[in-house]
């Protein structure tokens, strides 16, 4: 289902507030891809439950007019607040969902703490999620010139393909030297960071078929003590 907002043009993070009523907080989403899947993970640790409407990209709805009025980016997630603001990014969300229920903290319960999480955090987007993403949609044959997101066509470099199953396989091994000297990534406490690092390995599981070797003793545990978390239970599997 898509909801077919008109698009404010002059703001690319606003709606007319018309046509936004009261209580009316949507996350549009696909819950099968990996950023979606992300603040799947966070709302189930906040115990939080928003309206979604599922924007099937396997058949395109997120190509269409109707979609790109509400993303110009033709990406999920988008979480539309009751103002009709729209948040287009996963870390933006995840922000905003931590400032209206700041329990369970996500994302560090002190200055220092907060920044340790949004770095460790942007450490697995850019070292691990991205490389899974350029494995990824660089040879998946449902990725035909869509390489990269967005409304442009981009074709498939089959060499990025290759290093991005290779980069992948360095982060881990850099993930489970992080882990021996840590719980979670960003310290003793369970955080945003992790869950975009499990998101990370799923997506890798599925998209480019790669396990977690058994030579990563760390991050085995890691993944074993995620894994079992209530929240992370009840959110089902990716």
């Amino acid at each position: 289902m898509i909801v077919n907002l008109p698009y404010d043009g002059g703001n690319l993070n606003k709606f007319p507030p018309s046509i936004v009523s009261k209580n009316t907080m949507k996350l549009y989403t696909y819950p099968a891809a990996p950023s979606p899947r992300r603040i799947d993970l966070f709302l189930a640790e906040k115990a939080l439950e928003i309206e979604q409407v599922h924007v099937d990209l396997r058949k395109g709805e997120h190509l269409k007019p109707e979609f790109a009025a509400i993303n110009p980016a033709l990406t999920v997630p988008v979480l539309l607040l009751d103002d009709g603001t729209s948040l287009c990014e996963s870390v933006a969300i995840c922000d905003y969902l931590e400032s209206i229920k700041p329990e369970p903290v996500l994302i560090g319960a002190s200055g220092l703490k907060r920044a340790l999480v949004i770095e460790r955090n942007h450490w697995v987007e850019s070292s691990g999620l991205t490389a899974v993403m350029e494995g990824f949609r660089n040879r998946s044959g449902a990725m035909l010139d869509h390489a990269l997101t967005g409304p442009r066509s981009v074709p498939q470099i089959p060499e990025l393909a290759d290093r991005g199953v290779r980069r992948f396989g360095w982060f881990l091994a850099d993930l489970d030297g992080l882990l021996r000297n840590s719980e979670f990534l960003a310290g003793p406490d369970f955080s945003m960071a992790d869950i975009t690092a499990l998101v990370t390995i799923e997506f890798a599981a599925w998209g480019l078929k790669k396990d977690l070797p058994a030579n990563l003793p760390a991050l085995q545990r890691w993944h074993a003590t995620v894994t079992k978390r209530p929240a992370i239970q009840s959110a089902g599997s990716a």
